[in-house]
């Protein structure tokens, strides 16, 4: 069952982030934390007055491998998927001239394995908070149309994405 916790309706001002849960119980700490990410997020790339918003579902496992065997062919969990709704450059041209969308729109949707998000946080030896606030900056620059597949952009992305969460203080070494 999807639920929501913050609902973008007419305005992106207030509301520039949906979350939902499917199939997982709502935790409003969850929420809190993407809130605190996503905003700083939105401020350093300049989205903050182009009136739009980031759809976030945080799910199982068995959800988040079944939607990457629908949209991406690839049989197995995986801890994010994202799905932008812009190419990097037509964003790139909206967010330089700083043109408001005309109604709010949807920046792309980004899912969360929380059980994964769990397993990873024990494997690397951080909090569970630090490996949430890493997937979620994460698939937010997947959005913006950043990638790691060649090593240039990769660190282009990693600096953006370490920035972000050292700017909130959920660094490497806050367990």
């Amino acid at each position: 069952m999807e639920k929501t916790l913050n609902s973008s309706s007419n305005s992106c001002k207030k509301n520039f982030l949906e979350v939902n849960f499917l199939d997982i119980q709502e935790n409003e700490e969850y929420v809190k934390l993407a809130e605190s990410v996503l905003e700083l997020a939105f401020k350093e790339e300049k989205l903050d007055k182009i009136n739009i918003y980031i759809n976030i579902i945080l799910t199982n496992e068995a959800n988040i491998k079944n939607i990457n065997n629908t949209y991406r062919n690839i049989n197995r969990e995986t801890d994010v998927l994202s799905f932008p709704m812009f190419e990097k450059e037509e964003l790139q041209t909206i967010i330089h001239n700083k043109k408001q969308l005309p109604v709010c729109e949807v920046l792309g949707d980004i899912i969360i394995s929380i059980p994964k998000v769990e397993k990873q946080a024990k494997e690397y030896g951080h909090s569970f908070n630090r490996e949430l606030a890493y997937m979620i900056i994460h698939g937010f620059y997947h959005l913006m149309g950043y990638d790691h597949i060649k090593e240039e952009e990769k660190k282009e992305m990693r600096a953006k994405e370490e920035s972000i969460l050292n700017s909130i203080n959920i660094t490497r070494n806050n367990i």
